[in-house]
C-alpha cells in the first residue's frame, strides 16, 4: 500500500496556513515557503547514514523530524505534495554544471519537477541548495523570469535545456536536462551514487543552504555565509563544534540528529579558507 502524504503536517512545516488550490499562485507560494522552511543539508551522507527515497521516510525526516535533505528528498517530497493537491506533475533529471565548465561531462545527479497547468508547462526545483528556485519558471526559452530572489532563465538548444541564474550581472548555468519524465528507479540509482560514491563531496563536506525572501544562507564546513539579494555577501568562520551546531539550529532551523559520530565529524571539518 502506497504512503499517503500528510498534507496538513507538511503545510504546518512550511508555515502555510492559507488556501491551497491546484493553481499557479499556490504553486509559487508553496515552493517559496518550502525553500525558506526546509533547508538543504547532507548530514546523512556525512554521517554515512542511508538516504531513503521512500515517501514515508522522506516525510518523517523532513516534516516530522524537522530535518532537511538534498534534491531527491526535497523534490521527492514536493512531488507527492503537489500530486496530493491535484497538480499534474512529473519528475525530470539533470546534469549539474554549477561551478563547472559549460561542456563538462557529468552524471545525472539532480532531480527537478515539471508541472502542467492550464495548457502551460512550469518548472519547480526546491532542491538545488545554494541556488534553490523560489517560485516557478514557465517552460519558455530565452526570457528573463523574476523569482523571489535572483532572475532565472531557460535556454533551449538542440533538444537540451539549461537552467541559468543571474548572479552579480552574470548568467551562470545550474544544470542541463531534457523533458523526458523519469521513473523512480532513475532517482534510486542516482541517489545511491550521490550518497555512497567514495568521491562524492556529500560524504566529505558539510553543506547546508536556506533561501529566504531577501537572502540566501549557506554553510560549507566551517564557513557560514549570508548572500543578501542584490547586495553584498557576509562571511563568518565558525570556531568549533558548538558554534557549527548553533548555526545549524538557529540559522537553518533543523533538529540535529542524535548520532554518536556527529561531534567527531564536525570537529574534523576543515577550517574556512
Amino acid at each position: 500500500m502506497s504512503h499517503v502524504i500528510d498534507l496538513n503536517a507538511y503545510l504546518r512545516r512550511i508555515g502555510h496556513d492559507g488556501p491551497v488550490t491546484a493553481d499557479l499562485a499556490t504553486l509559487r507560494t508553496i515552493t517559496t515557503a518550502h525553500v525558506a522552511a526546509i533547508p538543504f543539508e547532507n548530514l546523512n551522507p556525512l554521517l554515512r547514514l542511508p538516504v531513503s527515497l521512500e515517501t514515508a521516510d522522506i516525510e518523517r525526516k523532513l516534516v516530522h523530524e524537522h530535518r532537511g535533505g538534498y534534491c531527491f528528498e526535497q523534490n521527492g517530497l514536493l512531488l507527492q505534495v503537489l500530486r496530493a493537491l491535484g497538480y499534474d506533475v512529473s519528475g525530470l533529471i539533470a546534469r549539474v554544471l554549477w561551478m563547472k565548465p559549460e561542456d563538462a561531462v557529468v552524471a545525472q545527479t539532480h532531480m527537478l519537477l515539471r508541472v502542467e497547468l492550464a495548457g502551460e508547462s512550469w518548472l519547480v526545483d526546491v532542491g538545488f541548495g545554494s541556488m534553490a528556485l523560489s517560485g516557478a519558471l514557465k517552460l519558455q526559452p530565452d526570457i528573463e523570469q523574476p523569482t523571489g530572489n535572483e532572475p532565472f532563465r531557460l535556454l533551449h538548444r538542440q533538444g537540451e535545456w539549461r537552467m541559468q541564474a543571474q548572479v552579480k550581472d552574470e548568467w551562470r548555468t545550474l544544470y542541463r536536462f531534457d523533458l523526458q519524465p523519469r521513473p523512480t528507479i532513475d532517482y534510486v540509482v542516482a541517489n545511491h551514487y550521490t550518497s555512497t560514491y567514495p568521491e562524492s563531496h556529500f560524504l566529505h563536506s558539510l553543506i547546508m543552504a536556506r533561501t529566504l525572501a531577501d537572502r540566501r544562507l549557506g554553510l560549507r564546513n566551517r564557513e557560514f555565509v549570508v548572500h543578501h539579494t542584490g547586495g553584498e555577501s557576509v562571511r563568518r568562520a565558525l570556531a568549533g563544534v558548538d558554534e557549527i551546531k548553533q548555526v545549524m539550529r538557529d540559522e537553518f532551523g533543523i533538529r540535529l540528529p542524535a548520532h554518536p559520530d556527529l561531534d567527531r565529524k564536525l570537529a574534523e571539518l576543515p577550517a574556512a579558507e
